[in-house]
Parts: structure tokens; C-alpha cells; sequence
């Protein structure tokens, strides 16, 4: 299966349940295939939890959910060693992070301590459990949610986490068309069983090699280059994105090109992810977070201010 019929079917098959979100739903495909994590942010009931669980179904992935609240340890997400009374040995209870994708449903409301418990599975694809390293079921995808308006009983996801997530969205809420749809066909149940499923993770892994092979001209590195070292002068910003940043565009703007079904990057390309890969990894100045200026305002002001590579005269492949 190549990338374009891959990216339709799963599509189709996530469209059975959720409505009106495709681009969303394109995102999350390309973070799949660029070997990335995504964060939902956004408000309870408009369907992260069920996108989540609906795209693992279409894509053959083992899924599991973990819930995030401030008693949770950091073993209970990687696992730990136990004492088997019946062997008089110690054996590996393997935590729910050995999954394909991983749910952390409101990853904000555990303490720092075990937020971090995720960082080493988020950019090494393994888990260190008493000293032993073990590796991670490859494809690895963390989905974590969060509210961005409640407060209460939450911690601010640190800057070394967020600059672990590929790419940040939104659902947003539905229009009313939407909405009756939804309710004509998820009213009384969520007909997860009528999802089928398109790929499996070893299709997909073969996939994710497929889109290093994308072309990418020396003209659109630079202007990905460009873009981050914007950010970093930008009078709003107190930190501009990190050279991970860069890479995560990179990876980004070739998988949105291998979904296209093109071998070659476009400027393009660059310019539709740079506010979800690139805004939440921004920290703006005091002043600015006093006015009106967002992440995302001042990620799309950026794109205004830098020259794009010419679209006309010039071969990107």
C-alpha cells in the first residue's frame, strides 16, 4: 500500500465516527508517519478521546489509555519489577507505555515527576525500569490530551515535554450540520465495531522509511531554517523554538509531501504545519502574553515576515 491510498482509507474509516475533523485527522496521520507525537488540546467533550481510540482501530496499533491524576507514579506507567513468591525471583510487570499509541488523557493533572516519566519513551522509544533498558513496539505514539481552561488541580506541562509533541491541534466544537450528524449516528452509541481496519503496524513502519526517501532542495531546509530563527528573535518571544523544532519540521513537511503522493517538498508544505509544529513550542515575553498575541498569532505573523523560496523558476525536487 502506498502513502496517498494509505492516508484515504484511514481517513474513510476515522470519518465513520468522527464528523467534520479532517484536518485533524490529516495531522495526526502525518505525525504517525513522520514518528511523532501529538497533543490535543482542548476542551472535555468534543471527541479527542474517541479520535484516539477510532484511528487505533483503523490502523491495526494496540492502543491503551492511561488516566492522569496527581497519585500517579511514574512505575505505573512504565511498569516495575515485582517479587513472584510462587519463583522466589523478581519479574517485569510492563507498564501500559508498551503499546503502540498511548492515550495520556489529561497528561497535565499528574505532577512533574511523573510527567517525566514519559520523556524517555517520547524521544528514545524505550523505558529504563531498574537499570534495564527496554525498547518500546515500534510504530510508539503518545496522544496526550489536556484542558487549557481548567486550572485547578493541574501542572503546567514543562518546556522539555512540549518540545516532545510533533504537532499540537485542536477539535474545536462542530457546526451545526455536524452536529445533527453526529447525533443521527453516534446518538446512542459509539459503533466502534463498524471501524475497520486498513493497515498494520509493520505496514506502517515500512511506511515511515518510505517517507525519509521524500526530497527535500537545499532552498525549503533554509527556509525551515529561517522560520525557527525567526522565533528566536522575535521581540514577542522570551524562547524561540530548538534546533529539535527544526528537525521536527523537517520530518513533518515530508510526510505532508508523501501524503500529497509527491516525492519533493514545497515551501508550501513548510508554510501548513508551521503553527501546529512550531507555535507550542514557543514561550512568549510578559508583555506580550498581557495583550492579545497568542502562540499561534505570533507563529503566523512570523510566516507574514519571512521570504518564501520562489514558487515559479525554481525545481524543489
Amino acid at each position: 500500500m502506498n502513502i496517498p491510498e494509505f492516508t484515504k482509507k484511514l481517513i474513510e474509516e476515522t470519518e465513520k465516527i468522527i464528523v467534520g475533523k479532517r484536518r485533524q485527522i490529516e495531522l495526526i496521520i502525518m505525525a504517525m508517519l513522520a514518528d511523532g507525537h501529538v497533543l490535543l488540546d482542548d476542551l472535555p467533550g468534543v471527541g479527542k478521546t474517541t479520535l484516539v481510540k477510532t484511528m487505533s482501530i483503523a490502523s491495526g496499533c494496540s492502543f491503551k489509555r492511561i488516566q492522569f491524576v496527581p497519585d500517579l507514579l511514574p512505575s505505573d506507567i512504565t511498569g516495575m519489577n515485582i517479587y513472584d513468591r510462587k519463583s522466589g525471583e523478581f519479574r517485569m510487570l510492563r507498564g501500559p507505555v508498551f503499546t503502540n499509541i498511548l492515550l495520556a488523557d489529561e497528561i497535565n493533572r499528574a505532577v512533574p515527576r511523573t510527567q517525566s516519566a514519559l520523556l524517555e519513551a517520547m524521544e528514545e522509544r524505550q523505558v529504563t525500569i531498574d537499570g534495564e533498558t527496554l525498547a518500546l513496539p515500534r510504530p510508539f505514539m503518545v496522544m496526550a490530551t489536556q484542558n487549557p481552561v481548567e486550572s485547578e488541580s493541574t501542572f503546567r506541562l514543562p518546556a522539555a515535554q512540549m518540545d516532545r509533541f510533533l504537532v499540537r491541534l485542536s477539535m474545536g466544537y462542530p457546526d451545526s450540520e455536524d452536529e445533527i450528524r453526529m447525533l443521527r449516528n453516534l446518538g446512542d452509541a459509539i459503533p466502534f465495531g463498524s471501524v475497520g481496519t486498513v493497515t498494520s503496524p509493520e505496514e506502517i513502519n515500512e511506511m515511515k522509511k518510505s517517507v525519509a526517501d521524500i526530497t527535500m532542495s537545499d532552498q525549503v531546509a533554509e527556509y525551515i531554517v529561517a522560520l525557527v530563527g525567526a522565533t528566536r528573535a522575535d521581540s514577542s518571544v522570551k524562547m524561540g523554538c530548538s534546533p529539535r523544532a527544526s528537525r521536527a519540521l523537517f520530518r513533518a513537511s515530508k510526510a505532508w509531501a508523501a501524503m500529497a503522493g509527491r516525492q519533493f517538498v514545497t515551501p508550501d508544505d513548510v508554510q501548513t504545519l508551521a503553527v501546529p509544529v512550531l507555535a507550542h513550542r514557543l514561550a512568549l515575553t510578559n508583555s506580550a502574553s498581557m495583550t492579545s498575541k497568542t502562540e499561534q498569532s505570533v507563529m503566523t505573523d512570523i510566516l507574514g515576515r519571512v521570504p518564501v523560496p520562489p514558487r515559479s523558476g525554481e525545481v524543489f525536487k
